[in-house]
């Protein structure tokens, strides 16, 4: 029996839309990630993306368990003395694009290197409900109804 290696010829790419108002971040984060990389199907190989393009809208809607939203910081620098800064997500997903929060929480589920920049490309997120996708006819993944610690009510 020989393993089975896709072929960049032989791979099926669809287009999912998953609508993220009040989801918890980190399960939807995961199962985006898994669908990006192509871990869902059959035919996944490590060295390729197999997986599928993902439409994410209401990104601003999307919650956090515990304190998350005023304890949860993200620190960088300026490169100048003392030019320390932080965000907290609050900040995030109140501000100017909410639509990060879901990015990068998606990007640091996948490993580095040139395949996750291409995956990230095949990663859209908008932070209101409408998209400029409607040509491709995306298939709708209700998140909220695969599990039920998926959705968060308070």
């Amino acid at each position: 029996m020989k393993t089975y290696s896709a072929k960049p010829s032989e791979i099926e790419k669809k287009w999912v839309l998953i609508d993220a108002e009040g989801v918890v971040l980190g399960r939807l984060a995961s199962v985006i990630a898994m669908r990006l990389r192509g871990k869902h199907k059959p035919t996944f190989t490590p060295h390729i993306d197999t997986g599928d393009n993902i439409i994410v809208v209401n990104a601003e809607k999307v919650k956090l368990t515990g304190k998350k939203l005023t304890d949860k910081k993200f620190y960088w620098h300026t490169g100048h003395p003392g030019g320390i800064k932080e965000r907290t997500m609050g900040q995030i997903l109140g501000g100017r694009f909410p639509e990060r929060a879901i990015q990068k929480a998606v990007e640091r589920m996948i490993s580095k290197g040139p395949l996750r920049n291409k995956l990230m490309g095949n990663l859209k997120v908008y932070a209101g409900t409408e998209h400029p996708h409607e040509a491709q006819q995306p298939e709708v993944l209700d998140l909220a109804a695969m599990n039920s610690k998926n959705k968060r009510s308070a």
